[in-house]
């Protein structure tokens, strides 16, 4: 969607006011952490405190972050992969009421067995 000429105009209006902006905004940030000189807050401090990593490098070595790599939520481990559903019975948050639904109907039909096909005497 969004290739109407209407999207497309608004869309290279937001890019031209994002250029019109960058500067206030940039020196509206340094004000904010003081580091135009008349806060008490230096760059250097800032550089201490947080450290700065280019793209091209997490991207080569994405095992540097904090959590190694690969982020889980500790959460997510107590779910039940094939039934959604956590150590309480609970589906997830995101799950529309209709999907939960059919994931029932789905397991429960699961459970059941099927008369054998042929003659039933």
């Amino acid at each position: 969607m969004a290739k109407s000429l209407r999207s497309k105009w608004k869309r290279k209006m937001r890019a031209e006011k994002r250029k019109k902006n960058a500067p206030k905004e940039l020196a509206r940030l340094k004000s904010i952490l003081g580091a135009d000189g008349s806060g008490d807050i230096s760059m250097n401090d800032v550089k201490e405190v947080a450290t700065v990593v280019s793209c091209e490098k997490l991207k080569q070595n994405p095992a540097t972050g904090d959590n190694g790599g690969a982020s889980t939520m500790d959460i997510d481990k107590k779910r039940n992969n094939k039934t959604l559903l956590d150590e309480h019975g609970q589906y997830p948050l995101w799950m529309h009421p209709r999907q939960r639904k059919k994931l029932k109907r789905k397991l429960k039909m699961k459970g059941k067995s099927k008369p054998p096909k042929g003659l039933a005497w």
